[in-house]
């Protein structure tokens, strides 16, 4: 449980250590349950018992996605030939949407390039989430204060 105001307690601290020191342009996986451990880089979060949308809308409260990119957020597509029709991504939009303030693509991306991306994330944070396709990545962008 978080002791500080206004942190969601699934924040844990090394998660806060990490999206703090995280720089521009630093990428930050949130994967499901399937996700492979050899697609992991050195720094590896476990939040079992989470979802990825809880994750995501907890982690967009503090950290801005990047506005110098066309596309901060990743998905990975659907493999050719699967019908499964991810409907978490809806969720993700929503999220995205409520959160940031300017519009923001998100790009779905060849497998094996999601796993390109993960082998090189600053972080990535492991979950129990069962729904198929579910991974994301977050492209850190800059904290502009008003």
């Amino acid at each position: 449980m978080a002791m500080l105001k206004g942190i969601p307690s699934i924040l844990t601290p090394e998660l806060l250590k990490i999206l703090m020191e995280m720089g521009h342009s630093d990428e930050l996986v949130i994967a499901d349950g399937n996700f492979p451990k050899l697609g992991h880089p050195d720094q590896v979060v476990r939040l079992d018992g989470h979802g990825v949308p809880e994750i995501l809308d907890a982690v967009l409260r503090f950290m801005p996605l990047d506005t110098y990119v066309e596309a901060p957020v990743l998905l990975m597509e659907v493999m050719k030939g699967d019908t499964v029709v991810p409907t978490i991504w809806e969720e993700y939009r929503r999220i995205i949407k409520e959160r940031e303030e300017n519009p923001v693509k998100i790009q779905p991306i060849d497998r094996f390039e999601f796993y390109d991306r993960a082998k090189k994330a600053y972080a990535v944070i492991t979950t129990s989430e069962t729904a198929l396709y579910a991974n994301i990545i977050l492209k850190k962008g800059v904290v502009v204060e008003k």
